[in-house]
């Protein structure tokens, strides 16, 4: 079994396949009885997030690397990371899993409208990376910690930026940056006030990099293709349940199935991708 976190990949074509899942928004204990009408309760994003596993891993893809985007649970319990984590070392292959906002922060009052809900600040489980370096055959990814305790919002510190450059410094490998919060706003109002701050100063600290070629990110629940500065950002659908695109307010995307991303890193430093949806 692989040990946890990697560091370090080398695949026989030298080509890194990632799967990237995000938004999982699981609870525990989820009695069995649960049932619901959509993906947004406690036990269909239980149930979807496996389903979305077992989907993934069952195409004709070598899967060469997990990579878990944030928001792993709903509501910060121990025994719900010990079940995803022990989900996830079952398919015997390296993974590697980030915070998002409700990794470090419960809402207290869910059956209120969000602005009612009280924010509980949140110790982060041990196991989600901040600042963790993989080596690939010809790429380097790089993970970071854009949550804040208390907060929804995220941001990628000055101390990130720092530890960024001096990688991209060190390495002129094709690099791969992935957090949960978004770094492009994706126009929708009430989710882009909970994006990532700092952002411009991210940006203009990248600049010198040409090496730098793919951001990833969860948090918006929805797929969304940005360029910036030469450089693709992908936002990746929720394992569970799906935000409206292009909404001012929230809103549920009703007809929007739980997904996941797909990443082929080339030895040649092009990049393919592409989003699946659940089988219904």
């Amino acid at each position: 079994m692989p040990s946890y976190p990697v560091n370090k990949i080398s695949t026989p074509d030298e080509q890194i396949n990632i799967l990237q899942i995000t938004d999982l928004h699981l609870s525990t204990p989820v009695a069995a009885h649960i049932n619901g009408s959509g993906y947004n309760d406690a036990g269909n994003c239980q149930r979807s997030f496996e389903t979305v596993l077992q989907q993934a891993l069952s195409e004709d893809i070598r899967c060469d690397l997990i990579i878990v985007t944030g928001d792993l649970v709903n509501k910060v319990r121990l025994a719900t990371y010990d079940h995803i984590f022990a989900v996830l070392q079952a398919t015997n292959i390296p993974f590697v899993c980030i915070a998002g906002n409700h990794d470090v922060t419960d809402e207290d009052g869910e059956h209120l409208p969000f602005f009612q809900r009280s924010l509980v600040a949140q110790p982060a489980d041990s196991r989600l990376l901040s600042r963790h370096r993989i080596e690939g055959d010809h790429w380097q990814l790089l993970l970071l910690d854009s949550s804040i305790t208390g907060k929804v919002a995220g941001e990628v510190t000055t101390t990130d930026i720092d530890w960024l450059c001096d990688c991209l410094d060190a390495c002129d490998k094709p690099a791969l940056i992935a957090l949960h919060h978004h770094i492009i706003p994706v126009d929708s109002d009430w989710i882009d006030t909970h994006m990532a701050t700092n952002t411009e100063s991210f940006w203009e600290h990248m600049a010198p990099f040409e090496h730098l070629q793919v951001i990833i990110s969860g948090h918006t629940h929805q797929e969304q293709v940005r360029y910036r500065q030469g450089v693709t950002v992908y936002s990746t659908p929720s394992t569970c349940y799906q935000f409206k695109p292009y909404s001012h307010d929230f809103a549920y995307d009703e007809s929007g199935l739980p997904g996941y991303r797909w990443l082929q890193l080339a030895n040649n430093g092009k990049v393919a991708s592409w989003v699946e949806r659940l089988d219904t």
